[in-house]
């Protein structure tokens, strides 16, 4: 089996992989259109940020897994994954302190214009009457927009500087909230209008994206600190890039539109001329620490993928079937059974949703378990409850 990584991954991650016997190409400066034009005879694909877009998936007849180092997976045209039978997975949580970290280091940077003093100091520019101004953070309330594990990382660092916090998430309960000793919020807006500092955590979907609108930049009290080391796509960026010019607001991002697709080199970006904001480069997850636990987790999914066939952090496989009847049938573990069935099934073109055949301790007896599309006539349950020799019982359910 062929796998392709084609973005930086330690050592260690190419050399446990290659010793579960896969052929490994590593590539870490492909682009998407490198991966466009179709990764023949690769089994599995391993990115990190670079795109995996619909022609790489279908011009790419033996792709059967692709897994994103990291968690979202933005950057992976999963509907193209889905129409073509690949798995995708990912490897969650295991960059979560390493975002905190940088969200707790961009408000540390913006609260005592860090960045700015380093820069003046290199032009051979002493300011410290105006870099002596700083409020601190002690006090300050920190609102989170976004409670998953990297809100709540957050949430313990900010606790250690004495910050008062409040925050939303789709999921948060003011049960949950109370017990993790932070004020409920009951939107966005809430939260924007309450807090000193604002950071966004939260995974791009369809009802995240713009969820930060020019309605909150506009609701913002003057000399909010707000930060993103999500996704982009989440916020409004014209709406922070005005509120950024007029100097109601600084910002501190890890994300933004238009960034380079490329690993290095020149570029530009209107962000660059837009004052108040500190940009790096998005490496939330960038620390030695991040990659070796997504590296491992990474090698765990190949390595039980080759070796059992399931797919760990499996991500598009669909959370229910519509498919209205189950049949359960209790069989002798013998060749032939489950295609017999499946024939008598064929016969009357119903469609097989779902299959799952277990066997019993000893290995004389399994069952196997079908999500139908169409309830199977009389005579089809005769003939399957027929198999002498094979089937011991077939039972039809109707799943409410």
């Amino acid at each position: 089996m062929k796998a392709l990584i084609a973005d930086k991954m330690p050592d260690t991650c190419l050399d446990n992989i290659r010793e579960l016997g896969i052929d490994l190409e590593f590539n870490p400066k492909m682009t998407e259109d490198d991966l466009g034009k179709g990764i023949p005879g690769h089994s599995i694909l391993v990115v990190r940020s670079t795109v995996v877009n619909r022609s790489c998936i279908e011009s790419s007849p033996e792709l059967s897994l692709i897994i994103r180092a990291g968690a979202g997976v933005n950057n992976i045209d999963v509907k193209a994954a889905n129409e073509n039978g690949v798995y995708v997975a990912n490897c969650p949580g295991k960059n979560s302190v390493a975002v905190a970290e940088l969200a707790m280091g961009m408000i540390l940077a913006l609260d005592r214009s860090i960045p700015d003093n380093v820069s003046d100091f290199r032009n051979g520019k002493w300011n410290k009457a105006l870099y002596s101004k700083s409020e601190g953070l002690l006090g300050k309330k920190l609102g989170i927009i976004g409670m998953g594990q990297i809100g709540e990382e957050l949430a313990t660092r900010a606790r250690a500087f004495g910050m008062d916090i409040c925050a939303w998430s789709r999921s948060l309960t003011p049960e949950r909230a109370g017990e993790m000793d932070i004020d409920y919020m009951a939107s966005p807006l809430d939260v924007v209008s309450e807090a000193d500092i604002i950071s966004v955590h939260l995974a791009l979907k369809p009802e995240t994206r713009g969820i930060i609108s020019a309605e909150l930049f506009a609701a913002m009290k003057p000399g909010t600190m707000f930060v993103n080391t999500a996704r982009a796509e989440v916020v409004d960026e014209d709406a922070m890039i005005d509120h950024l010019r007029s100097g109601k607001i600084r910002a501190a991002v890890d994300v933004f539109s238009g960034e380079p697709e490329q690993k290095e080199g020149p570029f530009d970006n209107r962000l660059r001329d837009v004052p108040n904001l500190y940009v790096t480069h998005h490496i939330g997850a960038s620390t030695m620490q991040a990659q070796n636990a997504v590296a491992a987790a990474v090698v765990d999914i190949i390595r039980t993928f080759i070796k059992t066939g399931k797919v760990n952090n499996w991500l598009n496989r669909s959370e229910s079937t519509a498919a209205p009847w189950q049949l359960i049938v209790r069989h002798y573990d013998k060749p032939g059974v489950i295609a017999g069935i499946m024939n008598e099934l064929k016969g009357s073109e119903i469609n097989a949703e779902e299959l799952e055949n277990v066997i019993f301790d000893g290995q004389i007896t399994a069952c196997c378990s079908i999500r139908l599309s169409d309830k199977p006539s009389g005579r089809i349950m005769e003939n399957i409850r027929g198999m002498k020799g094979m089937v011991i019982s077939a039972t039809l359910l109707q799943v409410m």
